[in-house]
């Protein structure tokens, strides 16, 4: 049945898109991060709409899996298939054409499979801008990015990928397209069946196609590396910095003093703009789409207002573009400092910006309790209540017995974010890595409703099994 399936799917794609090699097959098998590791039948790489429709026609005639993948960056094990190896990867990478550009609409329509980077220089291009910023931008794909819903920093002026998209074009397991390419801001007539499949990782169809959102490209932008003693005090400037700069805010991301010194110790080409590391630091960016120079005077008013309400320990703007840089790599050096330190168990959560503070005083003294000496660092966007909440294994620990108690500190900090009504996952989507954590933090009623959709877009349930959705047979 395998053999004449990648036959008739050879005869769709084309031979040499059809990866049945082992050691072709290999890059596709395993997540970036190397947790996960999986085996295909065949990795099918598709280079249109028409090609996606008639192959996932042909696997459900077969009764054979399919799992898409874009840029395999997922964070979450969501494009890696699982070990039986009768599945197929559905490679989107040849889709990358960019199919229109409309500056006067301020959208883009583009393939899945076109790398976020390549839209981000084709916005720049047509003098527009399209704001999601991720540290992978260089290699992951826009069909992965509105699977998981990707945030990003910029998600407090611009929002998510579900905000950042008009329109979509789906292929559903049957073979059949919906073509919901439309660029409207405004379309009143029901269900909106685009919120459906973003976020969806997969499970309910294929995304193929996207209009996106473009923006006016921003001409001034102002940038600041700030102390503080606490989250705490960084919530009182985010208000504050919020009440004076309205819609100028773009980017406030936080950074406890653990998390710069392991940055400062792992990656070599940051500088900290202080004499000391800070108990805990924000960086804040203003962008206008305007010529503003009065924009670092806004933020600089901001920060003397912050200092002298004693909220903040000291700030230093950034003056020019190559010092702004300086600080941004700051932040983007903490994913790098966290791999070179050591096992970590890391988690993506969300709660309300009003009760960050109190999370993680709670989060810290359950954590100690339960295995004194494990490290918390952590980091996020403070402005949409997302943190990555990574704890450290001690330092007299070995992996092995980290990895023992791993789990239990896994359900502490999940318990504490439920217990604040926030989200086990912000943006790096549910995969293989949460799914099993599902039914414990999802309501019944949600759960029973999303295998309902399901049943309705993927009744025989082929599309990327094992992800999102937990396995009800024993609930």
């Amino acid at each position: 049945m395998v053999t004449t399936l990648v036959a008739r799917l050879a005869a769709i794609v084309g031979e040499k898109n059809v990866l049945v090699d082992e050691a072709a097959k290999a890059p596709f098998l395993q997540d970036w991060l190397g947790k996960y590791r999986g085996a295909a039948a065949a990795v099918v790489r598709p280079g249109g709409t028409d090609e996606v429709a008639s192959v996932l026609a042909a696997c459900r005639e077969a009764g054979i899996s399919v799992v898409p993948q874009g840029g395999n960056t997922s964070m979450s094990g969501g494009a890696t298939p699982d070990p039986a190896g009768r599945a197929i990867v559905l490679s989107l990478t040849r889709m990358n054409r960019i199919r229109d550009v409309d500056p006067v609409g301020n959208t883009m329509t583009v393939d899945a499979g076109v790398v976020l980077a390549a839209v981000q220089e084709a916005a720049k291009a047509a003098g527009r801008f399209f704001p999601l910023s991720l540290g992978a931008e260089g290699s992951c794909t826009i069909g992965g990015n509105l699977a998981t819903n990707a945030g990003g920093v910029a998600v407090l002026r611009y929002g998510t990928m579900r905000e950042l998209t008009l329109g979509l074009e789906v292929a559903f397991a049957d073979g059949r397209v919906w073509d919901g390419l439309k660029a409207l801001r405004k379309d009143n007539t029901g269900y909106s069946l685009r919120d459906l499949f973003v976020g969806s990782e997969g499970t309910l169809g294929i995304i193929t196609g996207a209009v996106l959102k473009l923006f006016p490209e921003p001409k001034a932008r102002a940038t600041a590396f700030v102390s503080l003693r606490d989250t705490s005090a960084a919530l009182s400037l985010l208000a504050r910095v919020r009440e004076r700069c309205g819609d100028r805010l773009t980017a406030f991301e936080f950074i406890t003093g653990d998390c710069l010194t392991l940055v400062l110790r792992h990656v070599g080409d940051v500088r900290l703009p202080f004499t000391q590391v800070p108990p805990a630091a924000v960086l804040v960016e203003l962008s206008d789409s305007d010529d503003d120079s009065a924009l670092g005077a806004r933020l600089e008013a901001s920060l003397v207002d912050a200092a002298e309400a004693e909220i903040i320990l000291d700030a230093a703007i950034a003056q020019g573009a190559t010092q702004a840089r300086s600080f941004w790599r700051l932040r983007e050096g903490i994913s790098e400092a966290l791999v070179r330190e050591g096992r970590a168990a890391k988690h993506d959560v969300s709660v309300p910006v009003a009760q960050m503070a109190d999370f993680i005083v709670a989060a810290d003294a359950a954590v100690a309790a339960a295995a004194p000496g494990v490290r918390p660092i952590m980091f996020g966007h403070l402005g949409d209540g997302n943190l990555h909440y990574n704890l450290l294994k001690a330092e007299n620990t070995n992996d092995a017995d980290f990895a023992a108690v791993a789990p239990v500190l896994t359900r502490i900090v999940h318990d504490e974010t439920a217990r604040c009504r926030g989200s086990i996952s912000a943006e790096h989507g549910i995969g293989q890595l949460r799914v099993a954590d599902m039914s414990r933090y999802k309501a019944p009623i949600e759960l029973e409703l999303m295998n309902a959709l399901k049943a309705v877009f993927d009744p025989t349930g082929l599309l990327n099994p094992g992800k999102l959705l937990p396995d009800m047979s024993n609930h």
